[in-house]
């Protein structure tokens, strides 16, 4: 019987450890299901282009996996028993059941979290999905058409929210964007880059409201707990991401946010034969600190996850790597960005790359990002390596 190995998630993690595995690992041993709920790839960095109304491309994970020998089931994962190795699933077209595996990869990322402050679920967009995105770009092409222009108030002052506001800003310039902080604006970054954030805010026309506290989102209006109320025809919530509460469900142990504990091999802590990358992975950085839910920290624990599964199922010594975490990289619009290194305490380093240069550097991560993970086998090496267990038992037959 041929070991299962099933990947949850085809985002950025999943996907591509996925081709790894599969590029990697005898098909006559193995065989590899990916679960995800959506037919394309997406390209989750790029989510606020999405919603300010660029196209962003989204290849069919079918032509992504298509000759590598992967199954692709289109369905929610709906629980996880750990113990019986199995994963429950709720397929797109309705039908549902079980899927068994022998090793099992999480990735499923996370999503928006509201952060128990009322009104968000009902009245707020997000970043956080494709279908979220295309609401808010909806939203934002009514406001459009209306010719009177509107405004748009987005929560969070993290990469994404900064990202978001000036996204907008740049794109639908008859808009009237406001950022809320909750603390100093680019409080993370050296001095240098928060003096070249502010100014591209003030390029933009972006209204910045610091040391500010959302208490509740209504429908045309945004309460702030020092009673400020802002008008908005468009609230957008990136004030916090959160992990499906799956993990937890089914027993393994995870942090109090949910993420899957693991060692620097990305296996579970809890369960050796599960392991985890991307969002939903809970793992300490060399620097003795957790790393960070970003597409950086994707790469690095996708990667590792699968050099630790084609090593244990191959009796091959797993290669030690760093898990480090050198920086970030923001976009300010299409021309304009910041590239802020850090140092091995996670602390802003004093110089940082700024303007066009930084813009093109993060559109060069973003295009790297999907080719390789829209062609996850490519430039590899091309054998595909025998169980151990296959390998133990011919050798055994031969010597009989």
């Amino acid at each position: 019987m041929k070991h299962r190995i099933v990947v949850l998630g085809a985002g950025y993690a999943g996907a591509y450890a996925a081709g790894n595995l599969a590029r990697r690992l005898s098909p006559a041993d193995t065989e590899i299901t990916v679960v995800n709920a959506e037919p394309d790839f997406v390209q989750r960095l790029r989510l606020h282009q999405l919603a300010a109304g660029q196209e962003i491309e989204a290849p069919r994970l079918a032509d992504v996996f298509a000759g590598t020998g992967i199954r692709l089931r289109l369905a929610r994962v709906t629980a996880l028993d750990p113990d019986r190795r199995a994963v429950a699933v709720a397929d797109t077209d309705g039908g549902g059941g079980e899927l068994g595996y022998d090793t099992l990869l999480y990735a499923l990322g996370s999503h928006g979290a509201d952060r128990g402050v009322p009104g968000v679920a009902e009245h707020a967009f997000d970043v956080a999905g494709r279908p979220s995105a295309l609401r808010l770009c909806a939203r934002l092409d009514g406001l459009g058409r209306r010719g009177g222009g509107g405004n748009v108030v987005v929560v969070g002052d993290g990469l994404t929210g900064i990202e978001t506001a000036t996204e907008i800003a740049e794109s639908r310039p008859g808009l009237s964007v406001t950022l809320i902080a909750r603390g100093e604006l680019g409080a993370s970054l050296s001095a240098g880059a928060r003096d070249h954030l502010r100014r591209a805010c003030d390029r933009l026309g972006i209204t910045v409201l610091e040391h500010s506290t959302v208490e509740a989102v209504e429908a045309k209006r945004v309460r702030c707990a020092d009673g400020t109320a802002l008008a908005s025809d468009a609230t957008v919530w990136t004030a916090g991401f959160a992990v499906s509460p799956i993990a937890a469900a089914g027993g393994l142990e995870v942090t109090g946010e949910g993420r899957i504990v693991v060692d620097r091999a990305m296996r579970s802590v809890s369960h050796p034969n599960v392991h985890a990358a991307g969002d939903s992975a809970y793992a300490i950085g060399d620097n003795g600190r957790p790393l960070p839910m970003s597409c950086a920290s994707a790469g690095h624990t996708g990667m590792r996850a699968t050099a630790t599964i084609v090593g244990h199922l191959t009796g091959r010594t797993v290669p030690s790597t760093r898990l480090g975490y050198l920086g970030n990289h923001i976009s300010l619009g299409r021309q304009d960005g910041i590239l802020q290194l850090v140092d091995d305490e996670a602390r802003a380093k004093p110089q940082y790359v700024g303007g066009w240069r930084a813009a093109r550097i993060k559109a060069g991560v973003l295009r790297m990002s999907l080719w390789t993970t829209s062609h996850p086998t490519f430039g590899l090496p091309k054998r595909k390596h025998r169980l151990a267990a296959v390998q133990e038992a011919s050798a055994e037959r031969a010597a009989a």
